[in-house]
C-alpha cells in the first residue's frame, strides 16, 4: 500500500506521514527532484517552506526519477509506504491506476497554517514572513499553473481537514479513521453496489429526494433504477408531480405523489420486495416510514441492513453518504420493478 499525501503549506502532511511511519509501520519514499519550481521565488525562503519535517525514524528510500519510484513501489506493493512528493502529473496518473495507491489530501485554515509556519521558522531560528506574504506563497503553491497542488486535491480519494492545534487530538483522529484500511483501496461488495446505486440516483428527476437502486443476484447486477415520474409523464423537476413541487414535508401527501419511488410508499414497496423473492435490502440512509417497512420485511423473512461505511475522520475529515440503496435477490422472476 502506498499513501500519497498532498495539500497546502503546513497543512500537516509531514506530521501525518510521521505518524504513519511511527505508529502504523509505514516506510518513507522521497523524490529528490519532485518540486519543479520554488514557491516563494527565493531559494533561501523555499528551503524552509518545503523542507521535510519527517523525523529521524524515517529511514526511507530516495529516487531521482518517477519511473524508478513507481517501479520500486509496484514490486513491493504489499508493504506499507508513504510519500508527500507527488508533484508531477505524470507520476500521479501512473499511481492512480495502481490498485495499491491511495491519494489523501490534507487541508487546514490559512491562519492556522501560518501559525505552524511561524513555529517552524522559530525552531530554525529564522524570521518568519508576514501573513500577507505567506498567503501569496500559499496561493502559488496551490494554484500556480505549473506547480499548483489544487489539481491533486481534486483527485484525492480521502480529504482530511486538520483544524486542530493539538497533536494528541490529531493522532487520536488518525487512529479512528484507519487510513491503512484495505477497503479504501478496493471497495467491499456492499460499497461497490452502493456506489452503483448512488450513480443511478444521479439520473433521478424527483424534486424531493434522489434515490437509486441496484438489484443483485450472486454478486451480479440484475437491474438498476431510480425514482421519478412514470414514462410519458412530465418529469418531476419540470413540474410533472405537483406534490413534490409544492414543498410538502416528508411523509405528507404521499397519496398525491406521481413519482415512482425507490421506497415508493414504504409500506407498499416492502410488500412488493417480499412478494418477488428479494432476500435482503441494504440501504444507505433511512426513510421516515422505515419502522413499518422493517416490520413487514422481517415478517417476510427479508433481511434489512444498513451499510456500514469506512469510519470517517472526526473532526478532521469530510464524509459524504450516498443517497442510494441496493437489493439482493435469491430468485429473480423477471418482473420489472421501479425503485
Amino acid at each position: 500500500m502506498l499513501i500519497g499525501l498532498c495539500g497546502g503549506i503546513c497543512a500537516g502532511k509531514h506530521t501525518i506521514a510521521d505518524y504513519l511511519i511511527r505508529e502504523q509501520g509505514f516506510q518513507w519514499l522521497e523524490l529528490t527532484k519532485s518540486n519543479p519550481a520554488p514557491v516563494s521565488g527565493d531559494s533561501e525562503n523555499d528551503t524552509y517552506l518545503q523542507e521535510s519535517a519527517i523525523g529521524d525514524c524515517a529511514k526511507g528510500h530516495r529516487f531521482e526519477s518517477t519511473d524508478t519510484f513507481v517501479d520500486f513501489v509496484t514490486k513491493r506493493w504489499t508493504e506499507r509506504w508513504v510519500t508527500t512528493d507527488i508533484w508531477d502529473r505524470s507520476l500521479l496518473d501512473k499511481l492512480l491506476i495502481r490498485p495499491f495507491f491511495l491519494l489523501v489530501s490534507v487541508d487546514a485554515p490559512v491562519n492556522l497554517r501560518w501559525q505552524r509556519f511561524r513555529q517552524r521558522c522559530s525552531s530554525r531560528q529564522l524570521e518568519p514572513a508576514p501573513l500577507e506574504k505567506f498567503m501569496l506563497w500559499s496561493d502559488r503553491q496551490l494554484y500556480d499553473r505549473d506547480i499548483g497542488q489544487a489539481y491533486l486535491v481534486d483527485r484525492a480519494s480521502v480529504r482530511l481537514f486538520n483544524a486542530s492545534s493539538s497533536l494528541k487530538e490529531l493522532y487520536a483522529a488518525l487512529e479512528t479513521v484507519e487510513l491503512p484500511n484495505e477497503e479504501r483501496l478496493r471497495p467491499s461488495w456492499d460499497q461497490y453496489f452502493m456506489q452503483l446505486a448512488s450513480l443511478a440516483a444521479q439520473r433521478s428527476n424527483c424534486m424531493k429526494r434522489r434515490v437509486g437502486c441496484v438489484i443483485v443476484r450472486d454478486r451480479r447486477v440484475i437491474s438498476t433504477g431510480y425514482n421519478g415520474t412514470p414514462r410519458n409523464i412530465t418529469n418531476c423537476n419540470e413540474g410533472g408531480c405537483p406534490r413534490c413541487n409544492s414543498g410538502e414535508g416528508g411523509g405528507a401527501g404521499l397519496s398525491t405523489c406521481l413519482c415512482l419511488h425507490a421506497e415508493e410508499n414504504a409500506l407498499l414497496e416492502a410488500v412488493k420486495i417480499a412478494q418477488v423473492g428479494i432476500t435482503e435490502v441494504v440501504y444507505s440512509k433511512s426513510y421516515n416510514m422505515d419502522k413499518e417497512s422493517a416490520a413487514i420485511l422481517g415478517a417476510a423473512g427479508v433481511n434489512l441492513r444498513q451499510l456500514s461505511q469506512v469510519k470517517p475522520m472526526k473532526p478532521i475529515a469530510r464524509h459524504i453518504e450516498n443517497l442510494a440503496n441496493y437489493l439482493t435477490a435469491a430468485d429473480w422472476f423477471n418482473i420489472p420493478l421501479t425503485f
